[in-house]
């Protein structure tokens, strides 16, 4: 479906260069005989983000999406295999699903493009083993200090935490949440 320029928002995904982006900025700029739209588009393959200055009638195809809840399956060569809670299987390349693959969960947030699985993220939480920090300093208050994880990922964690806890980590940003029992 085309849409103008004027009519996207921030989370719509579009089709630019031959990519599938998402439109992660969107704002209208005025002068006094037109209007343009400032946007920036990333590119789920790659990462990169692409800053537009388009004239308000200029097009774009609007890609049909939807948000699944999947569950890792197994490697099969270069693809990654998923299952939706309906038993269907979904396949990704590896590169889509690589970094949330990092944190292991029991379900992941896979976005389907025209019925094709395109990326894959992880849950807004997960929850993993401290494996190597300072002792825990008792008493010591609100401050953080390093840690590893188990799976590989250095992070920052509150001063009670000890090696062998369960940290509560937010995987987008590394933020440290909770110490779990």
């Amino acid at each position: 479906m085309e849409m103008n320029a004027l009519d996207l928002r921030k989370g719509n995904l579009v089709r630019y260069e031959n990519r599938i982006c998402e439109v992660i900025y969107w704002n209208i700029l005025k002068n006094d005989r037109r209007q343009f739209v400032q946007m920036k588009v990333k590119d789920l393959k790659t990462g990169r983000i692409t800053e537009l200055k388009e004239h308000g009638d200029s097009k774009f195809e609007a890609l049909e999406n939807s948000k699944v809840e999947l569950s890792h399956s197994y490697r099969d060569g270069m693809d990654e295999v998923f299952y939706t809670p309906e038993g269907e299987e979904v396949r990704c390349n590896r590169e889509a699903a690589e970094d949330a693959l990092k944190w292991p969960s029991e379900s992941y947030q896979g976005l389907l493009v025209d019925g094709h699985l395109v990326s894959v993220t992880p849950p807004q939480t997960v929850t993993l083993k401290v494996t190597e920090t300072s002792p825990p300093l008792r008493g010591g208050g609100s401050g953080l200090k390093d840690a590893m994880l188990e799976n590989g990922i250095k992070v920052r964690v509150g001063l009670l935490v000890g090696p062998g806890d369960k940290v509560r980590i937010d995987p987008e940003t590394l933020e440290f949440k909770e110490r779990v029992q």
